[in-house]
């Protein structure tokens, strides 16, 4: 004879008992939670449910109408009816067990991680203004309440901003080739084109564009759309070698102690071009350095590429390709809060490193303007957490051409010949 525990228990069994239905479930509630559970509150019960249930506990009368049974107790009625566990019972007569509390356990994990992995990010960790973004985002919570397709929106929108500014394309152009051909994931008012743009306005410390026509200027401020004329960047003191007409236009102009003005048509078709190695080259952040560099030293200039503030797509791309061509690029802006989020912008964008911008130097620059206007918002400078501190401790803004005498000694130890020395 079949074992009880592994005989097959009929339908019509005190297990089966349709009275005992509401028992099985709340049962399979409980146990679903993932908690320990050590008693059961059932009920309230009807007088079949109570018959039943003292029936399978073999009880000499009626329990409560709410009563607290036992675990143990009811694992052994279970046992010594069927030889099987309540939960396989209850996996059989309700549905496989679940975990609550370990699912919810495991959602928190996996936003927990999310938050984390866009905070560490390094598209973020390279320009640090983006920080407000990513806790923006965290605040708006899981898209659709899903972990994995906010991962994905975020991946999206980290690359295009990672390819900004971008190479004088249209909108839709920009999006096919940066988004694996979807031509159309940045049209306006697609989940992606906000989040971009949100991040846009907080890098640039602008409020949220509303309208269309904000919505175009902010894109058009980030490159896209960008006409090949009218993006511009000012140079002065390149001599490159070739004659390709980007070589021959700078050249020319050095000779003649001017500055360049060069369109993005100029940097995306260099043609022939050469820079003679060891090559440095000075950034800076705003005109007026440039021309007093002139001034100084007309056509024996040190080479220098101005961004103008915040660099479009013609500035950047020069850069990159005086850095592919063997260029050192050493940056310098103001000591404030957006010159500190330029700065960092620059250095993502191009292998450019600071020039002068340390917490040190601008304790030194302080001297220059003690008193000077606000610094603004400040955000952490990836070279130099000192400076980030420094710049709350005082508060103080040094705008660059408070310390221009110091900028322009250092170009004057550079050799005239395009060769270079080692300056901080």
């Amino acid at each position: 004879m079949t074992p009880r525990e592994q005989r097959p228990y009929p339908a019509g069994s005190t297990l089966h008992n349709p009275d005992l239905r509401g028992v099985w479930h709340t049962l399979h509630t409980r146990l679903s939670t993932g908690r320990p559970v050590t008693r059961v509150r059932l009920g309230p019960l009807d007088d079949p449910q109570r018959e039943a249930l003292a029936d399978l506990l073999g009880l000499d009368r009626l329990p409560d109408p709410r009563p607290s049974i036992p675990l143990a107790r009811l694992e052994e009625a279970v046992t010594e009816l069927s030889g099987r566990t309540v939960r396989e019972l209850l996996t059989e007569l309700v549905g496989p067990l679940g975990d609550t509390a370990g699912d919810r356990r495991r959602r928190n994990d996996a936003r927990a991680d999310l938050w984390a992995w866009l905070a560490g990010h390094p598209t973020v960790r390279a320009q640090p203004a983006l920080i407000d973004w990513t806790a923006a985002c965290q605040s708006s919570g899981l898209m659709g309440g899903s972990v994995e397709r906010t991962r994905a929106l975020l991946t999206d929108a980290l690359n295009v901003l990672a390819d900004i500014p971008c190479q004088a394309e249209p909108l839709p152009v920009f999006a096919a080739r940066v988004l694996n051909g979807h031509a159309h994931a940045l049209d306006d008012g697609t989940p992606l084109s906000t989040l971009v743009l949100r991040a846009l306005a907080t890098l640039y410390g602008t409020d949220p564009p509303q309208s269309a026509a904000e919505r175009r200027a902010l894109w058009t401020r980030a490159g896209v759309a960008d006409d090949e004329l009218s993006a511009t960047v000012l140079t002065a003191g390149l001599r490159p070698a070739g004659d390709g007409l980007l070589a021959r236009l700078t050249s020319a102009c050095t000779e003649a102690g001017h500055a360049t003005s060069l369109t993005l048509a100029h940097v995306r078709t260099p043609g022939a071009f050469n820079l003679p190695r060891p090559f440095a080259v000075h950034v800076t952040e705003n005109p007026s350095i440039l021309a007093l560099a002139l001034r100084r030293f007309g056509p024996d200039c040190p080479p220098l590429v101005c961004t103008s503030g915040w660099p479009n797509s013609a500035a950047v791309q020069l850069l990159r390709l005086l850095a592919e061509h063997g260029a050192e690029l050493r940056y310098h802006g103001d000591f404030d809060g957006e010159g500190i989020r330029i700065a960092a912008y620059v250095m993502a964008k191009t292998p450019a490193r600071p020039w002068r911008m340390s917490a040190a130097d601008y304790r030194t620059a302080l001297t220059h303007s003690p008193n000077g206007p606000d610094a603004g918002r400040v955000t952490p400078a990836p070279w130099d957490d000192d400076l980030t501190r420094a710049l709350a401790d005082h508060g103080t803004a040094v705008v660059e051409e408070l310390v221009a005498d110091t900028l322009l000694k250092d170009l004057a130890a550079q050799s005239t010949t395009l060769g270079t020395q080692d300056v901080r």
